[in-house]
């Protein structure tokens, strides 16, 4: 006859890639931490030092790493659901949200940041559509849809940074508009 002590076996191997997020996340804030001693902690405008988000952002990421690794090494994660989606990867999909992120980093400055990131959502939405098995992915109403819905997103942004917030973002012309 077995007791209920016995019958209890060590931890299942699903809890040890929830360990290595844990520790992952844990380090991360920990080396976040040993950066931001080297930052100066001189008051500057409304009394908070260059050096408050830093160490505001390390220690959460550090005290969220331990309550992670906490919850993996006692039990795993509780009440998860169960994995949905395909059993491996859509490299397709991949390489379409890589490309528009690699093009919208190297065409930036040559058509400033309305153009390269209406492309860089195009071509990630396209990757998405495409994963998820979406039939009209490849009509063209399709792409003038989505090349509408990132021009009305990217210029807003563009618009908000260059002219309420006096940042310099890579522009098409001089205007300042596009």
């Amino acid at each position: 006859m077995t007791t209920p002590e016995s019958s209890v076996s060590p931890q299942p191997a699903a809890t040890w890639p929830q360990t290595l997020v844990g520790a992952g996340v844990l380090l991360t804030g920990l080396a976040l931490a040993f950066g931001a001693i080297g930052i100066s902690s001189e008051a500057g405008y409304g009394g908070v030092g260059p050096n408050f988000l830093p160490w505001l952002v390390s220690g959460v990421l550090t005290l969220c790493g331990a309550w992670i690794l906490w919850e993996a090494r006692t039990g795993g994660f509780r009440e998860l659901d169960a994995p949905s989606g395909a059993e491996h990867a859509y490299w397709p999909g991949f390489v379409w949200v890589s490309a528009g992120l690699l093009l919208n980093a190297a065409l930036i400055t040559m058509l400033g940041f309305i153009l390269s990131c209406t492309l860089c959502y195009v071509l990630a939405v396209q990757g998405l559509r495409r994963a998820s098995g979406h039939p009209s992915a490849n009509q063209p109403r399709t792409w003038a849809i989505d090349l509408v819905t990132g021009a009305l997103i990217s210029a807003p942004v563009f618009w908000m940074f260059t002219k309420f917030l006096a940042i310099n973002l890579p522009g098409l012309t001089t205007t300042g508009w596009i």
